[in-house]
């Protein structure tokens, strides 16, 4: 029924802004910026619930998925009686946008308008090192008001959002209602199917579950289930009318919107603020092998009344460990790789984990699922895990574990038949089995050798940090195989894809052939961890062997080739980094810096293409063979033009991946994990790598 209710209690003044960290931090005290993204993150939690703002400016248009539907969050203000508007397209006059900033955890706007300042903030604590927190689908709204000219000022301020957010299409029927939670109110909307993880694929919205705006105890806030058309009571300085109760009907029609009105009386320099939680109850997030697992944060039976009181209860202290985990991030990621990397990393915190759905197994175990975002929706895709490691290598060693094991899982199961590792789990969000290429019945169009090096690969990264081989000792025999495989296959490539699939297929890979062969020198490693010597001594001696041929084999003049028989051809060795990174010296350091000094020749105006035959290029890869410089200057110098297409790209998506380097355009793929490939540069710092790496919490990192 009609909730109109009155909230006491008011909150903290949010922090000043300057962009990528808050006003007081020392790091925007030296460096302040306006950096433009091609979109900036709002809501970022999992591959459903993701909404964004394509735009320069909040007001400008409506904020969208990151798939680029609609999922509208509206505002608006009164200021002595005059309506502006502050975020999403619609009625009133737009505030003027003095500054917008993004950090890890933050995105914050500052308004002026009428004669008042207006800061809205986006606060999502997603701390890796906190699984139950990280899980949390709840994002904290608050909008601080003050006079910007001296003078008092009437103020009211509304926001909703609308039935958008729980709808694929809005052919869809919805209903909704609120309720009392403690002190708050909370309102909620879904659609009336609850069709269950019944759908898969990649431009897909979520339609189950419920949208759910939660409105604290605070002076003047009133709210309301209303309709499209009823926002003209706020328009013109009326109250929110009765719960709208025309229901079940299409999510179109006189759009379904979960609205909260705030009288802030009179204003005047000292803010003030009012807040409110937007979350999401997916009830069940993952389909694994016909078995319905729910979000981490459910795995003790909590219920989403019990999440929201529980979140509402520890807003503050987590807005302080924010700010904290924020200054010392940035502060790091700027003394690894300068200040332009520093941003791009930022502008990649909240899209690589909004890429992923984390959910507990039957025993409790966290299992973590990557959804290919406008790449083929496949799930737990092993070449889009593989680029975005390093971010959690970095940040939560345990999270990519929860990535890896049920990969190796399916791998056991007597229906995976083929001596190298499969590709992915299926169709997001539905991980019932491999689809990409020939499934699980035929060899074709498989990925043989790059899927196999990159398991070994991470496994051993894994073991380094830990500082054991007890995961890869759980799984011995599956990797014997696939080191097997590569001893075999990896040297010299046969005709295949790799995770540049859409380059197409390619005989005599050089780059993949890198990978081949470091993954046998991490076999050999994990062999020694694990105390069978003989084994690390035979592999490490093929690894070394292999390597000395590929020198061979690879070298064209004062560069290395695209593939063993075309001379003439380049491409980045960006595989070559692992073995900077694990520290294997299987290769002659004179031959990274020999390539790096080759791409210097190489770049475009927007980056380093992928190779010779496209101008063309991959974000994180770039960074992978940045990363091979001894020097600094020359890493922020293959760097720079990839912030270059960050501030200047005409394609106004979630940070695209792979994009042309002569214009900055998007060719493909946007809101992809793999952009947390950018954290590589820091596990080249073996103290910066062992300090964040070390503060995961419980066994195995992840829990």
């Amino acid at each position: 029924m009609g909730f109109r209710r009155n909230h006491s209690a008011a909150f903290c003044r949010i922090a000043g802004l300057a962009i990528l960290a808050a006003a007081t931090s020392p790091l925007a005290a030296q460096a302040p910026v306006t950096t433009r993204t091609p979109a900036t993150p709002l809501v970022a939690h999992d591959p459903y619930f993701s909404i964004w703002s394509f735009e320069d400016l909040l007001a400008e248009r409506p904020t969208r998925h990151w798939t680029g539907s609609e999922q509208q969050l509206s505002g608006f203000v009164r200021v002595d009686g005059k309506l502006l508007r502050f975020m999403g397209g619609g009625g009133g006059e737009a505030m003027v946008q003095r500054s917008r900033s993004i950090t890890p955890t933050t995105t914050a706007y500052e308004m002026e308008g009428g004669g008042i300042r207006l800061t809205a903030t986006f606060f999502t604590p997603a701390l890796p090192n906190d699984l139950d927190l990280l899980s949390r689908p709840v994002t904290y709204l608050s909008w601080s008001v003050r006079s910007a000219d001296g003078r008092p000022h009437a103020v009211q301020l509304y926001f909703d959002a609308s039935a958008q957010l729980a709808v694929d299409s809005e052919q869809q029927r919805v209903t909704w209602g609120s309720a009392r939670v403690g002190d708050m109110t909370v309102m909620r909307i879904g659609t009336s199917e609850q069709a269950v993880l019944q759908k898969v694929g990649d431009n897909l919205r979520i339609d189950w579950g419920w949208a759910q705006l939660a409105v604290p105890q605070q002076p003047g806030a009133t709210t309301a289930m209303i309709g499209m058309g009823d926002r003209g009571a706020f328009m013109e300085g009326k109250q929110l009318p009765a719960d709208d109760l025309a229901m079940p009907r299409l999510a179109h029609q006189n759009r379904p919107l979960m609205a909260t009105r705030f009288d802030f009386g009179t204003v005047g320099a000292e803010a003030q603020t009012r807040r409110a939680m937007l979350a999401y109850d997916d009830i069940d997030a993952i389909e694994y092998f016909k078995r319905r697992l729910p979000a981490y944060w459910r795995r003790d039976g909590m219920t989403m009344a019990e999440l929201l009181l529980k979140a509402e209860a520890e807003e503050a202290s987590l807005r302080e460990r924010g700010a904290a985990f924020d200054r010392e991030l940035i502060g790091d990621l700027e003394r690894a790789g300068g200040r332009e990397y520093a941003e791009l990393a930022v502008v990649a915190y909240r899209q690589t984990l909004a890429a992923h759905k984390l959910v507990a197994d039957i025993d409790g175990r966290p299992l973590y699922f990557s959804k290919e975002n406008f790449s083929n929706g496949c799930i737990a895709t092993v070449d889009v895990t593989y680029p975005s490691s390093p971010f959690f290598l970095l940040l939560n060693p345990g999270l990519l574990e929860a990535q890896l094991r049920p990969i190796l899982d399916y791998a056991k199961m007597p229906r995976w038949r083929f001596p190298f590792a499969p590709h992915d789990l299926g169709t997001y969000p539905q991980a019932n089995g491999q689809v990409y290429g020939g499934g699980e019945t035929s060899a074709d169009d498989q990925m043989p050798v790059e899927e196999s090096g990159n398991m070994l690969l991470m496994i051993a990264a894994l073991a380094k940090v830990r500082g054991n081989a007890d995961f890869a000792g759980e799984y011995w025999p599956l990797l014997s195989r696939w080191a097997d495989f590569l001893l075999d296959k990896g040297l010299d490539p046969e005709n295949q894809l790799s995770t540049d699939d859409f380059a197409g297929h390619l005989a005599h890979n050089a780059n993949l052939s890198i990978k081949a062969i470091s993954a046998l020198d991490a076999y050999a490693e994990l062999a020694r961890m694990l105390g069978k010597s003989g084994e690390a001594g035979r592999y490490r001696t093929a690894a070394r062997n292999m390597a000395r041929q590929w020198l061979t084999m690879a070298r064209d003049g004062d560069h290395t080739r695209l593939a063993f028989d075309k001379p003439g051809t380049w491409s980045q060795k960006y595989n070559l980094v692992w073995d900077k990174v694990l520290d294997r010296n299987l290769f002659p350091d004179a031959l990274a810096q020999s390539e790096v000094r080759f791409y210097l020749t190489q770049q475009g105006p927007f980056g380093l293409p992928l190779d010779n035959r496209k101008t063309y290029t991959k974000l994180d890869w770039i960074v992978w063979s940045a990363t091979l410089a001894d020097s600094g200057a020359d890493f922020r110098s293959l760097v720079a033009p990839v912030h270059r297409f960050m501030r200047e790209s005409p394609t106004r998506v979630p940070l695209s991946d792979w994009y042309e380097t002569t214009d900055g355009r998007q060719v493909g793929f946007q809101a992809r994990s793999v952009v947390g490939g950018v954290y590589m540069k820091m596990l080249s710092d073996p103290a910066l790598w062992r300090k964040w790496a070390s503060r995961a919490r419980g066994a195995g990192d992840a829990k």
